[in-house]
């Protein structure tokens, strides 16, 4: 990867939508050589997809939390158990798995802090590996999606 393959995924992180051209014109290049630098970091898997960045506030979902998750079981089946149960959950926008305290940590986004405790009551102490969780409500976001560089 050189300078203008750097530029290049900035634009589209800022942008995914501009045209070629635009894209082109913008880093000084011509468009078929635009193409050719965009097509070869799809190809090698450093462009994964394209997606909109959604306002969550505007789809109606006014609590966000990050959740730090400990478990009491750590073998192989517990775990997977564990990873697909969090993958099905529509609430669960981010799931890490960490070093530290906690296991994993999730990044919740639901309507209200009572369809946060029904996730929590009805899905998270439920399963079988958890032994606790810690809650951190965000108060409001400083930085997010930022370009990866």
């Amino acid at each position: 990867m050189d300078d203008i393959d750097r530029k290049l995924l900035t634009s589209l992180q800022q942008d995914s939508r501009l045209p070629n051209a635009q894209l082109a014109e913008k880093l000084n290049i011509s468009a078929s050589s635009c193409w050719r630098r965009v097509k070869a970091l799809e190809e090698a898997g450093i462009v994964e997809r394209y997606a909109a960045i959604v306002n969550p506030k505007q789809m109606g979902l006014r609590f966000e939390a990050i959740v730090h998750v400990h478990l009491t079981r750590h073998d192989t089946e517990a775990l997977a158990r564990f990873i697909a149960a969090v993958q099905r959950r529509e609430e669960v926008t981010e799931c890490y798995a960490t070093t530290g305290q906690a296991d994993y940590h999730l990044r919740i986004l639901c309507r209200d802090i009572d369809a946060y405790n029904e996730f929590l009551e009805g899905f998270l102490f439920v399963q079988p590996a958890v032994n606790s969780a810690q809650t951190n409500v965000v108060l409001r976001r400083i930085k997010a999606n930022g370009p990866v560089r």
